[in-house]
């Protein structure tokens, strides 16, 4: 077998209790010509074999010592510190340019102690995560990274027939990550994007007139998780304007559907002082899972099912004025350049006069929110259009571009 470039792997773990697991994969990352650094995480015993990184170390990173973690005994306590000791020196270890990737093993508390280190480290850089949580909500451990869940199918709790090929999947994935180059391609200035699947039409215009003016547009899907990547990467100075024309996680935010991307949404590009054209897209609806799993106090309520497992709930006036007031005030904290378009002709697909959600004054109410509690100085734009049509595509994708040109 050819000899993969080289590379570091940090394996992070509990020693005393895993420590089987961990020299198995330990030997696996090496036979392929990789390096692993191994940082333990064990507070209960003694690690089986000796790490590169202490659990010692691991406690004061931590602001502890792991003889006051034992004496304690208190289990959430000492998970806590060694999360925040694995990551600080995790992140340290790839600053110093010393690890390529990382790769983790364990239970609900090795699971909470890796996925928060790992959180700490830059996208792309590869995290691979083997956890007995991985067939369920991933959420709060994955976060706005870019961890790899992967099952373990069975408990992290030494090496049989399962999980030697899991582990040896694990390997080769976090070893082929840190040693894969990706292609080179032209260097453009970068937009960010929100789309959902009724303003799909929408966005794939405004891409392609941005594209053809010399940008390359980053489209992120308004799931939630795809609205705290682009906020997460707009505070990372990825972009040079955002095109947020799909607010719709906020309804989710405010009503309490499935798909809120957090009280933050909209407020990177404000922080950065970076061009900004918002559109209240898609915030005729909020997100639920199936039909019969939508809470019974919305039994009154008008949905639309959009699949066996999302349930579409139209939002009511009163629902869209807080939502008004709230686009508004995430605009009104925005240092650089920033306009609002409204459609006249409705929000999405579903709320166009002959959609199932078309509701004109429940728009005339996020409308009204908008033009009453924006900034003098903000512009907001009626455009007899709906937010799928041409018209709209052009207003919102020409505004963008005057703002990067310098003309407002």
């Amino acid at each position: 077998m050819s000899q993969m470039p080289s590379a570091t792997i940090a394996l992070i773990g509990a020693l005393d209790t895993k420590g089987e697991d961990f020299a198995f994969v330990k030997v696996e990352i090496e036979r392929r010509g990789l390096t692993a650094l191994v940082i333990d995480t064990g507070v209960i015993g003694e690690p089986s074999f000796a790490p590169d990184i202490s659990a010692a170390a691991v406690a004061e990173a931590g602001g502890s010592s792991l003889a006051a973690l034992r004496k304690a005994g208190d289990r959430g306590a000492a998970i806590g510190v060694m999360a925040k000791g694995a990551a600080a020196i995790l992140k340290r270890l790839h600053d110093a340019g010393r690890v390529q990737g990382v790769l983790g093993m364990g239970g609900s508390a090795g699971t909470t102690i890796v996925t928060t280190a790992m959180r700490g480290l830059p996208l792309s850089v590869p995290k691979v995560m083997v956890s007995t949580l991985a067939g369920g909500n991933v959420a709060a451990y994955v976060g706005d990274s870019d961890i790899a869940m992967l099952p373990s199918i069975v408990d992290v709790a030494g090496v049989n027939s399962i999980s030697a090929r899991i582990y040896t999947n694990a390997v080769a994935a976090v070893c082929g990550m840190a040693t894969a180059t990706p292609p080179a391609l032209a260097t453009k200035p970068l937009i960010a994007a929100s789309m959902f699947g009724n303003t799909t039409e929408l966005v794939g215009k405004c891409k392609a007139k941005l594209e053809a003016a010399g940008y390359e547009v980053l489209v992120f899907h308004a799931t939630g998780a795809g609205g705290r990547m682009m906020e997460k990467l707009i505070g990372e100075g990825y972009f040079v304007g955002v095109l947020d024309v799909t607010t719709t996680e906020w309804a989710d935010e405010l009503v309490g559907g499935m798909l809120t991307a957090g009280p933050t949404r909209l407020d990177a590009a404000a922080q950065a002082g970076i061009p900004q054209v918002i559109a209240p897209g898609c915030l005729d609806m909020v997100n639920f899972g199936p039909r019969e799993n939508v809470p019974s106090k919305f039994d009154d309520r008008l949905f639309y099912v959009w699949n066996p497992t999302v349930t579409l709930m139209r939002t009511t006036p009163e629902e869209n004025a807080s939502l008004g007031r709230i686009l508004a005030e995430k605009a009104n904290a925005s240092s650089g350049p920033v306009a609002f378009f409204l459609p006249a002709n409705g929000v999405s697909v579903l709320d166009s006069p002959d959609g199932l959600f078309w509701w004109p004054e429940a728009d005339a109410a996020l409308f009204d929110a908008i033009q009453l509690n924006a900034r003098a100085d903000i512009s907001v734009d009626v455009v007899e259009a709906n937010i799928n049509d041409d018209a709209f595509a052009d207003a919102v994708t020409t505004k963008l571009l005057n703002f990067l040109t310098g003309e407002r």
